[in-house]
Parts: structure tokens; C-alpha cells; sequence
């Protein structure tokens, strides 16, 4: 997806998080034959994304666009909040508008150790994304993994 947007930057200037989604459920439901859906519930309220297989939960995502570091705790504690003890994989679909996403990709690792459920580092994932160990906010002998994915939107 972020190839895509970077090469068609018009196609994704005007667009809304809701519909930035989208895009990435078309894809994702390309691959999960058809088992990834939107704003649905979870535990404690709706995430942006969920992959189902069978009766199990295999991935829980946000979606948001990048609106500084308090945002991005914000949007941690939210994620936190559709985590049951069984799900264990779970991320961050990070939107940048703004300029200097240098800047922004300099932030996210400094926000995300400040958490107080954040565990461990588990590397990167290229120069865009981020892999955290967690501990889950009701039981913290349960890890969970949190990606961070940043993606810059190009202004057309």
C-alpha cells in the first residue's frame, strides 16, 4: 500500500481515514479471502480492522492519521481497550499528512517505550515500521505484539 500511495498520490490526497481503510481491507480481504472487516466489534468497542479465521482473532488493527505523540498513546490505549487475553497480534496504521515525516518516523519509538505497558523493542520492519512486545492491560504476564506501520501521504 505504500507504493501505492506514493505513485498515486492524487488518488489518496483528499481521502478520509474511513476511506484509507478501505484500501487496505480491499487488500487485506484479497489475501484473507474475504475475512478482514471494518468497525467491528471487539471486547471493549470497534477496531478499524479484524482478521478472523475460524472463531479466532489473528490480527487487530487502528487506523489513524499521525496528530503528534499524545495521539499516538491515545491511539495505543484505544487498541488496548479491543485486546481480549487471546489476542495476541495487533497494530497501528499510521497516516502522515504533514511534512517531515523524518521527523514523525524519529517520534513513534520514543512514544511508544514511554507507554507503561510497553515491554521490549522487537526490531523494525523496514525503514516505516516498528515491533514492540506488550504487556496486555489486564493480565501483565500476557504478551502481545503491537506494530507500528507509518505511512506518508504525499500532497498531490
Amino acid at each position: 500500500m505504500v507504493k501505492v500511495m506514493e505513485r498515486s498520490p492524487k488518488a489518496f490526497h483528499d481521502i478520509d481515514e474511513e476511506s484509507l481503510r478501505m484500501h487496505f481491507l480491499v487488500q487485506l480481504n484479497g489475501q484473507y479471502e474475504g475475512q478482514a472487516t471494518g468497525e467491528t466489534f471487539n471486547y471493549q468497542g470497534k477496531t478499524d480492522i479484524l482478521i478472523r479465521s475460524g472463531d479466532r482473532n489473528i490480527f487487530i488493527a487502528e487506523c489513524k492519521f499521525w496528530g503528534g505523540p499524545a495521539k499516538v498513546t491515545e491511539t495505543i490505549d484505544q487498541l488496548l481497550g479491543y485486546l481480549s487475553w487471546r489476542d495476541s497480534k495487533t497494530a497501528i496504521l499510521l497516516f502522515n499528512r504533514n511534512r517531515d515525516f523524518s521527523r514523525v518516523l524519529t517520534e513513534i519509538p520514543n512514544v511508544v517505550r514511554a507507554h507503561p505497558n510497553f515491554q521490549k523493542e522487537e526490531g523494525r520492519r523496514g525503514e516505516t515500521g516498528f515491533r514492540y512486545a506488550f504487556r496486555h492491560k489486564d493480565d501483565a504476564a500476557k504478551i502481545l505484539h503491537l506494530t507500528v506501520m507509518a505511512f506518508d501521504i504525499p500532497k498531490s
